[in-house]
């Protein structure tokens, strides 16, 4: 029913404004729209909506990733921009805090500014 329909992936955010200058200038995402619900950007094809909310509990797991060609360039570009890597205890992340699965796929981990854990994933 919904196959051929777009996604809209939704972030909540305590402060839209800061938000808006992570998505946009950090990650580079362009803005289609602020109001005063949420700041709209395009994610490649996708709507992602970074919405409002007066209190947020991140959550421990992934909220949003990108499949990205070259993982490592696009962390270089996103740690040069000031993003911090995430790392995990027990986990075996390499010096720049990348995890290679046991299929290839290297994926890391980074928080936004309101703690939604967020992701880059190079498939094999």
């Amino acid at each position: 029913m919904l196959a051929d329909a777009a996604a809209i992936a939704f972030v909540p955010s305590t402060d839209l404004d800061r938000s808006r200058a992570f998505y946009g200038s950090v990650l580079g995402l362009p803005l289609v729209e602020q109001t005063p619900f949420a700041c709209v950007f395009r994610a490649g094809p996708t709507m992602l909506r970074v919405t409002k909310v007066e209190q947020l509990s991140a959550q421990p797991f992934t909220v949003l990733g990108w499949s990205v060609p070259d993982l490592r360039a696009t962390l270089a570009g996103l740690v040069a921009a000031g993003v911090t890597v995430t790392r995990y205890e027990g986990m075996p992340q390499d010096d720049q805090g990348v995890w290679a699965t046991p299929g290839g796929d290297l994926i890391c981990w980074f928080p936004d500014p309101d703690g939604n854990n967020l992701s880059l994933t190079q498939f094999a």
